[in-house]
């Protein structure tokens, strides 16, 4: 094929791609009177009650790698114990005093006024010394901690 057959060629198959092109977008520009139609309604068709198939898979089979039945764990209901607020405790911390022979240190601690030695777990009106050192302690009473600083 010439090189002018083969331009003549291409410029007719650009023509056509652009007159397909224009077409459709008048077509879309243009407005035709739309045609009324008529509504049709469905009738209603009663609905079928479902209801849901439920099931359960039961693995009670032996176990491929241990060799052994799963065990039969019931399920126990765990209570919620509402604690009431456990008033607060007028603690002081006023120092400590350490034995030098034993080791054994003893914690100056005033309990809602009246002054006590007490050393590490021990227990006076309900409250426990759990830590202490020479600036802070830490008392357990009523199911809570407090760290109270040195006075």
């Amino acid at each position: 094929m010439s090189k002018s057959a083969k331009t003549y060629t291409l410029l007719g198959l650009v023509l056509l791609i652009w007159g397909i092109i224009g077409f459709k977008v008048i077509k879309a520009l243009s407005h035709e009177p739309d045609i009324p139609r008529m509504q049709v309604t469905k009738p209603k068709l009663a609905q079928i009650a479902t209801t849901k198939d439920s099931f359960s898979i039961n693995a009670d089979y032996r176990d491929p790698f241990l060799g052994t039945l799963p065990s039969t764990k019931k399920k126990v209901a765990q209570r919620t114990i509402k604690k009431e607020p456990v008033q607060k405790r007028n603690i002081m911390y006023s120092g400590l005093v350490t034995e030098s022979s034993t080791g054994n240190t003893l914690f100056f601690i005033s309990i809602d006024g009246q002054q006590h030695m007490m050393a590490f777990k021990e227990e006076i009106n309900g409250v426990t010394l759990v830590y202490g050192n020479d600036k802070q302690i830490k008392v357990r009473y009523g199911g809570q901690s407090e760290t109270i600083s040195l006075q």
